[in-house]
């Protein structure tokens, strides 16, 4: 089974590096930027074929690692 975890800053917490970013992209001619927040894509895969089990994995390495929840939200889709 194969997931894709998607975390995003909350709304409200500043983020320099999208603002360099929609800077960097103006710069370069780039036209019809009304803002960027960036974020983290992790593609895992898992060795269980199991839903529960794998969302309950998946939410403790999101809780414990790939996310920091208190100025990030995380999504987990299975594919």
């Amino acid at each position: 089974m194969k997931a894709r975890v998607t975390v995003t800053l909350k709304n409200g917490v500043l983020d320099p590096q999208g603002k360099a970013i929609e800077g960097a992209l103006k710069s370069l001619g780039v036209e019809g930027i009304d803002g960027v927040r960036q974020g983290k894509v992790f593609d895992i895969e898992l060795g269980t074929t199991d839903k529960a089990k794998a969302e309950a994995a998946l939410k403790a390495a999101c809780e414990k690692l790939l996310a920091n929840t208190v100025i990030e939200n995380y999504r987990v889709e299975l594919t």
